[in-house]
């Protein structure tokens, strides 16, 4: 079991967890054996293996382990898990009603028409690819999505932008700069397929580095993750670069 995650927060109520690149949150199924983050709970923390509603995978049912939200594969950073029914059903509110802030860093190929703006465009789903293009009769299951983005920094073929998702919805970042002609960096399902990669980058360039809501005891929680060393150095190269 992969030993790179670190709680950056624990209460009574709640864990939040920094999860490293190439972990999955949970299984795809039931049998699905990878290191997951729900794995590692399960290891940690016995007791809450049953908190929560369960997630359907593939048809099957899997625990949830008190987790609240999902991060992608390739994507690092900071992750809520609810310590008892109690906490989970609260947060689970809080998402419902926009009162958790989720921030992300992302380095995204070329740069936007507007440094700061909001993307409002539905997703759909083809297949299993999401898409803002809600046009034909293959597309499924259209829900509203809304993205907030500010420029944090310019590099040369490349720009920085803090990130705000309003909505949750399945790789709504990624697809939502990819629409705007500018996609995350590593992107390999929806990035331009000719697009240049950053030297020493060899995973998505997409870290969730803050969170923001009021705990269940009435606290107002701001909790922060510094970018992981491999996104650090793919910033450093391109700094150096004329």
């Amino acid at each position: 079991m992969n030993t790179n995650i670190n709680i950056s927060y624990e209460d009574e109520n709640l864990l939040i967890l920094n999860k490293p690149a190439g972990m999955i949150t949970h299984p795809k199924n039931i049998s699905d054996k990878q290191d997951s983050i729900t794995g590692w709970l399960v290891e940690k923390f016995p007791d809450i293996k049953n908190i929560g509603e369960p997630f359907i995978a593939s048809g099957s049912e899997v625990p949830r382990t008190g987790v609240v939200h999902r991060l992608d594969k390739d994507t690092s950073g900071l992750l809520l898990v609810a310590k008892n029914d109690k906490a989970f059903f609260y947060l689970k509110k809080l998402f419902q009603d926009r009162k958790i802030r989720k921030y992300y860093l992302a380095l995204v190929n070329g740069r936007p028409k507007k440094p700061k703006d909001t993307i409002s465009s539905p997703l759909g789903r083809i297949g299993l690819k999401r898409t803002t293009k809600i046009i034909g009769d293959k597309l499924i299951d259209k829900k509203e999505a809304e993205t907030e983005y500010r420029t944090v920094k310019n590099y040369k073929d490349y720009t920085l932008l803090e990130v705000l998702p309003k909505t949750g919805r399945t790789h709504q970042i990624r697809v939502h700069l990819n629409s705007i002609g500018t996609p995350v960096a590593g992107d390999i399902i929806y990035g331009f397929r000719k697009a240049a990669t950053p030297l020493g980058l060899g995973r998505l360039f997409l870290h969730a580095y803050k969170l923001e809501f009021v705990s269940l005891s009435g606290e107002k929680l701001v909790i922060e993750a510094d970018l992981p060393q491999d996104l650090q150095g793919v910033l450093f190269e391109l700094a150096q670069s004329p």
